[in-house]
């Protein structure tokens, strides 16, 4: 295993262990990990809160969490939408999740996501002065759960506020702490459940605007139909064909597509959690993508390493397509059901026209 070691991540609570994805390049600053040209670097980096740790600062009400920053400086809040004056104010942990706070609170919420860079890895992200302050105030506060975001209970528990109301999508969906895969957003039954859950705890903070949230919680969920179907259409005619991956973050959305993911799952936690994997593992995987035993290979653009890159220049030499999947939500140019509308094309293409989509 030298020259393949992985980051030091916190692993999660699951059976086996979990692999993070690659993508050729290099980061000035972390060579062994890409970016993305066009990006900017403002804002927080998606993160797996593995290495978070609580940093003590003079008061309380500053306590953030950090942990290595992928950019320039200290990261800042993304406002989903702007001017808060008289609005109930709002925070995502993940720019997705912000982003169905924004569609079903509409103009009469304020949204501030804490990671929201796709550029940038999504395992650590140094959190400002000005994220406490902002989830201090929250009235409304909507987290991963599952390990994923750890760091934003820190933060809420440095800052009680017996009127801020926190939505876990985790508990949401009843998803028991020691699940395989932390990245709940790719299911397609997530993010229905998710708008409910926002419209009911903003309609406790505005009764009065109730029929409002409740009638564009319903939009959003109509607004899932493309890709509702688009995934069916797929799965017809695609059931059971054979993928391999570099790490799970986008195994719900595959698992609902019908196809059968065979890259070991002690190889996909092993990279999740920045772990060696097993050399056994490590052959399996190769032998699946130069044998062209799989029809795809589907990887993490924002989190890569050298097996990881190792894998997709495997597949680039045995002529497999290669599709991208994000921890954080694409911007800009989407939003959420656009993003996933977006993956499940690039994954149809690859099976169809052996097209590669290396980044969106």
């Amino acid at each position: 295993m030298s020259g393949r070691s992985l980051p030091n991540r916190r692993s999660y609570a699951a059976p086996g262990g979990r692999p993070a994805s690659p993508a050729p390049g290099g980061r000035p600053d972390r060579p062994d990990r890409p970016t993305r040209p066009g990006l900017a670097s403002s804002g927080h980096c998606a993160l797996r809160a593995r290495s978070a740790r609580l940093a003590p600062l003079a008061t309380m009400a500053a306590l953030i969490v950090l942990v290595s920053w992928c950019g320039p400086a200290g990261a800042s809040l993304s406002r989903a939408s702007t001017g808060s004056a008289g609005k109930i104010e709002a925070v995502g942990a993940e720019n997705q999740y912000a982003d169905v706070i924004s569609q079903v609170g509409g103009r009469y919420v304020s949204v501030q996501s804490v990671i929201n860079n796709p550029n940038a890895d999504p395992h650590s992200f140094e959190a400002s002065t000005s994220v406490a302050e902002e989830v201090s105030r929250a009235q409304l506060v909507v987290q991963n759960g599952l390990g994923y975001d750890a760091f934003m209970g820190k933060i809420e528990a440095s800052s009680p506020n017996a009127k801020r109301q926190v939505l876990v999508v985790q508990d949401l969906l009843k998803v028991p702490s020691s699940a395989f895969n932390p990245h709940l957003w790719y299911d397609p039954g997530t993010m229905p459940k998710v708008a409910q859950a926002v419209a009911v705890a903003l309609a406790k903070l505005e009764p009065s605007r109730s029929a409002y949230f409740k009638a564009n919680a319903k939009r959003f969920d109509d607004s899932l139909k493309p890709w509702l179907s688009a995934i069916a259409r797929f799965k017809a005619h695609y059931r059971g064909i054979p993928v391999a991956v570099t790490e799970p973050v986008g195994d719900y959305l595959l698992q609902a597509m019908g196809v059968r993911v065979l890259t070991p799952k002690s190889l996909q936690l092993a990279v999740m959690n920045g772990t060696d994997p097993s050399p056994q593992d490590i052959s399996t995987q190769d032998h699946l993508i130069s044998s062209r035993q799989v029809r795809l290979v589907v990887y993490n653009a924002q989190v890569t390493n050298n097996l990881t890159g190792t894998f997709l220049a495997n597949a680039k030499k045995a002529g497999v397509p290669v599709v991208a999947v994000y921890e954080t939500m694409p911007t800009p140019g989407y939003d959420y059901q656009t993003w996933m509308v977006a993956e499940v094309r690039a994954i149809q293409k690859a099976v169809l026209n052996k097209v590669s989509t290396l980044r969106f």
